[in-house]
């Protein structure tokens, strides 16, 4: 293959990646819009942007193996079909119970093209130096793309209504589909290597059942026995699921892996990056609109500076990563996002320049991070677990988002009913307001206008306080990661220097 080839498919498989990436964070900008014309609750608003990740995240260890067995190639092109037909379904949605079932369709193409686009990249490129400026590129592309949605949506919904945040995706999956035939190359896989359904069903039951028991808790009116009951299961399937994979021959994940430091520091960093990015971009987003008043497009151009330095940051790693310790690199990418993270809940009243500072500082560390995580993973993993690596790698990344967007959503949602206290003489109000600044909005239309202004009011002083919560949170994740992956690190460099000497 030449190395013009080479790029095409780096370019193709990119190109299928953003979309994936993209899809979990271009609804945020819609969600207002959305959330207003299905008359979605909280609980709804949730599931239909947090679905997505927790199914690809459950999706991604059986789909890594079934590419290793019938060629990447193939799994990739079915993936890109399903993506597209799903994303006609949802752009149509008639209800939230419709999107959210389109979101799960959708969520099932990612996870059979997902893995593909690293594992892929593995094998084109067989040069360490071009493989690892690949991986920064295809970093880049991950993160970059995953800042940019809010953008990307902001824009669409300037000049369309919601559902052209996923009718977008059909025309760029219809020339990937096409480039994919022309220019990946074939690959016959290993019909030797098995398929664990049971493993599948276990772990994709164990992430479901534990992400609705944060959900259940955070409403304002769950029920703690359906919490406990949600956790239990969860809790039980993923225990399952880990014994079952030290038990059978041809494992899902390979734990052994796992006795890798670098390749465990390498997961821990692609969890909480995507973590705190999926999760404060969802609520800030809602912040920026909702509270500060700002329309979907200015929300977008808001949230520019984290892509930018993102995909900076990741390509500029890329290029460097073999020349340096990527501990080292994951570390202070953890903690320059957890120090751009926490300023900004000092920044967001000064002026617009110090808060893109303080958003710019946040999205270098996570860009630096993703890709300094990808190499690792990848790096660190035998090259016939290459599928399994890069399903690895890939679930760090969409299961941080999932727990992201539901931890922090659900730490968002329960400041927000603690904090919402009407002013004195003001009653008779729905009880839904105090789910969400969204249903506030949308009951206080049918209300006379005294009523209104003070629900509004209420509202966006306790969707502030839900902010400022969301901010320390993620910022204390991060900092105590990165201090975790430096403990790591010299326990690492002990073990080193003591066995020269052995």
């Amino acid at each position: 293959m030449t190395k013009l080839q080479r790029w095409l498919v780096l370019g193709t498989v990119s190109s299928a990646l953003f979309l994936i990436v993209v899809d979990m964070t271009i609804l945020y900008t819609a969600l207002p819009a959305l959330t207003h014309d299905l008359a979605a609750t909280a609980s709804e608003k949730l599931w239909i942007v947090n679905v997505y990740s927790l199914i690809v995240a459950g999706l991604l260890p059986a789909l890594g193996s079934l590419g290793d067995r019938f060629g990447h190639k193939r799994l990739f092109t079915l993936g890109l079909i399903t993506f597209g037909i799903a994303s006609v379904m949802a752009a149509f949605s008639p209800t939230p119970e419709v999107l959210i079932a389109s979101r799960v369709f959708l969520a099932i193409g990612a996870a059979m093209s997902m893995p593909a686009t690293l594992s892929i990249i593995r094998f084109t490129f067989t040069d360490d130096r071009e493989r690892s400026l690949a991986i920064g590129i295809w970093a880049s592309v991950a993160s970059g793309g995953a800042a940019l949605g809010p953008l990307i949506g902001g824009l669409l919904l300037e000049h369309f209504w919601w559902g052209s945040v996923f009718l977008v995706n059909v025309p760029v999956v219809l020339i990937a589909i096409l480039l994919t035939i022309r220019f990946v190359p074939k690959q016959a896989g290993d019909r030797s290597t098995t398929w664990d359904l049971i493993g599948s069903v276990q772990i994709l039951v164990g992430l479901v059942a534990v992400v609705f028991a944060v959900k259940e808790l955070s409403k304002r009116d769950g029920s703690l026995l359906t919490m406990f009951i949600a956790a239990i299961i969860g809790f039980i399937a993923i225990v399952l699921f880990i014994r079952r994979q030290q038990r059978i021959q041809a494992p899902l994940i390979d734990l052994t892996l796992f006795r890798n430091v670098r390749f465990v520091t390498g997961v821990l960093t692609a969890l909480m990056s995507s973590f705190t990015l999926m999760g404060m971009q969802y609520v800030f987003t809602q912040q920026l609109q909702l509270v500060e008043g700002l329309t979907p497009l200015q929300a977008g151009l808001f949230t520019l500076s984290i892509a930018a330095a993102s995909f900076l940051s990741s390509t500029f790693i890329g290029a460097i990563i073999n020349a340096s310790n990527t501990l080292n690199i994951q570390w202070l990418s953890l903690m320059t996002a957890g120090v751009g993270m926490g300023a900004y809940l000092f920044a967001a009243d000064s002026s617009v320049v110090i808060q893109v500072v303080c958003l710019v500082i946040f999205g270098l560390g996570v860009g630096s991070g993703m890709t300094a995580a990808s190499s690792s993973i990848i790096n660190n993993a035998p090259v016939e677990k290459a599928g399994m690596a890069s399903s690895i790698e890939e679930v760090a990344f969409e299961l941080g988002a999932a727990i992201g967007i539901a931890i922090l959503g659900s730490v968002a949602s329960f400041i927000y009913t603690a904090s919402f206290i009407l002013p004195e003489g003001i009653s008779n109000v729905p009880a839904n307001v105090r789910d969400s600044l969204d249903e506030a909005i949308l009951s206080s239309e049918q209300l006379p206008d005294s009523t209104a202004n003070a629900i509004i009011t209420t509202g966006k002083e306790a969707f502030n306080q839900a902010f400022h919560a969301v901010l320390i949170t993620g910022s204390i994740l991060l900092i105590v990661t990165a201090l975790t992956i430096i403990v790591l690190r010299r326990k690492l460099k002990h073990e080193t220097s003591e066995s020269q000497y052995e």
